[in-house]
């Protein structure tokens, strides 16, 4: 990750800068630097190369200081371990109180429709969540606790799962069951009390909050509110907003999450559709019980990948062969055409080490026997980890799970050969994993882009005893929101990891006597 090149500068050389340093699951802590003038020779510049999944080299924020600069001194050994665990910024983790911020039910008394809207949405539920509870105590607390280089990476999940907790220092929070103000998770005063973002782009929770009697808005109306000042904020109404917690990269600078960049890179962008306009569409309502109605109040819905409404039908599929008749023996080949219509980002997004979706394709013939057809393979450098196998993986999760030798769970549990669409995140030690913070690299990312249509083929050599008549050949696209053998290993409830279909559709061949 980091170039260091010797240098012999004398002491008289070096300026004496104190930067803070934010680790990205610790507190702030200062630390002194030797930083020296960009006319020196020979000089040591710390850069921080990982490549994001969108081919974008990210240098670390502190090299926006004027001059490249050296470390030297005792610093020297701590930042070369471990620098990919920090960032600089401003953060404001304990440094709040749950007091300053108002509690949902109180806004509920004005925007009683709005309440109602985010009450369903998954905004509501972020800490208290079923896969998110197991997935934080079970794997994110346990992991800090049992592994030392990995002490406090627990802390910046609240960030945005309940970023009051955060604020106020409570962390880990109490469990659900406890029904803390921790479960408030992603409230109303949470996004109307932020008023800026530190940095150019958005990601790990680093929105400023000021909680108050001032609630910042993409509007402002006519009426005056009885209870709060409004302050119209452009910031509301970009996608970078969203961006503060829907893009994340791991202590080691690998982006764990790239929703909002990915949209940014896309064709929406470029034509001005924002995340708003798909996650909280417009109506035709008030704003409040006292308040005007607009054309475009937005609905604060928040409807994504735990919505089975925007699931279906995300990618359109088409499958035809390149013959329509056939005898026992023939080989027949397949094309399917995969169409993203729906996603301004890439799909699947978000949390895709949790995350599948598949292309099954089967043939049935007429007495009614099924045949399974796997993918041709591409060739491309990680395509292995595209196609279902019955390979194991996430090793990883032995050390919260304190199982020694832990072997893994089954990758995928879907029928080998089937295509994958997804994004792998590897550990340390280049073993897949399912914890997005101890992931150091990413595989290839075979995921829809907005817009995007691919293209499969499945080469069939027909049995001999397949009957006569009519074979159909079906190809369905699945979704699970968490990958089976890990909820099964976690005692997730199966509702989290249930098959979606996403689409499907078939085609026909004859097969002669």
């Amino acid at each position: 990750m980091s170039a260091f090149q010797n240098t012999n500068l004398k002491k008289d050389q070096l300026t004496p800068v104190t930067v803070k340093v934010q680790p990205t699951w610790q507190y702030t802590n200062e630390k002194t630097f030797f930083i020296f003038s960009e006319s020196t020779q020979k000089r040591c510049i710390l850069r921080n190369n990982t490549k994001n999944t969108h081919n974008q080299t990210k240098e670390s924020t502190i090299m926006k200081l004027k001059n490249p600069f050296v470390i030297v001194g005792p610093f020297l050994i701590v930042l070369i371990l471990g620098f990919a665990y920090t960032q600089v910024k401003k953060d404001q983790f304990g440094q709040l109180k749950y007091e300053e911020f108002e509690k949902p039910g109180k806004c509920a008394t004005c925007h009683d429709g709005f309440y109602q809207q985010w009450d369903q949405s998954m905004m509501s539920k972020a800490y208290s969540h079923h896969w998110d509870e197991i997935e934080y105590f079970k794997l994110a607390v346990a992991h800090s606790e049992n592994d030392p280089a990995m002490k406090g990476v627990h802390e910046g999940c609240n960030g945005c799962h309940t970023p009051m907790a955060y604020m106020a220092g409570d962390v880990p929070p109490p469990h659900p069951s406890e029904n803390s103000r921790a479960n408030e998770a992603v409230s109303c005063d949470v996004c109307h009390t932020i008023k800026s973002i530190t940095g150019d782009t958005s990601y790990n929770h680093n929105f400023v909050m000021e909680p108050g009697n001032t609630k910042f808005s993409s509007r402002k109306g006519k009426v005056t509110s009885p209870e709060h000042q409004i302050v119209k904020s452009d910031l509301h109404s970009t996608a970078r907003f969203c961006g503060t917690c829907h893009n994340e990269k791991s202590g080691f600078g690998a982006w764990v999450k790239s929703t909002q960049l990915e949209w940014e890179e896309g064709p929406y962008s470029d034509e001005g559709v924002r995340c708003q306009d798909c996650h909280m569409t417009k109506a035709n309502l008030k704003t409040a019980r006292m308040g005007d109605t607009y054309p475009d109040t937005k609905l604060h819905l928040f409807h994504g990948a735990h919505d089975p409404g925007k699931l279906n039908g995300v990618v359109e599929i088409r499958i035809y062969p390149d013959v329509k008749e056939v005898v026992p023996g023939d080989l027949v080949v397949f094309d399917v055409m995969l169409f993203n219509q729906k996603t301004g980002h890439k799909f699947p997004t978000g949390s895709v080490e949790d995350r599948i979706v598949w292309l099954h394709v089967e043939a049935e013939d007429e007495k009614g026997n099924v045949y399974h057809l796997p993918v041709d393979k591409k060739g491309f450098e990680g395509e292995e980890y595209t196609i279902a196998s019955d390979a194991l993986a996430y090793q990883d999760l032995g050390i919260p799970l304190k199982k020694d030798n832990f072997e893994g769970v089954q990758r995928e549990d879907v029928p080998v050969g089937d295509r994958i669409f997804r994004l792998p995140y590897f550990d340390p030690q280049g073993r897949m994993t399912m914890m997005q913070w101890n992931t150091k690299s990413l595989g290839v990312d075979y995921r829809f882009g907005p817009r995007e249509t691919k293209v499969e083929t499945y080469t069939f050599n027909l049995p001999f005893d397949v009957a006569p008549g009519k074979l159909k050949v079906s190809a369905v696209m699945n979704y699970r929101l968490l990958v089976k053998p890990v909820g099964e290993l976690l005692e997730v409830p199966e509702e989290e990891y249930a098959i979606h279909e996403i689409n499907r559709q078939s085609t026909e061949v004859t097969v002669l006597p």
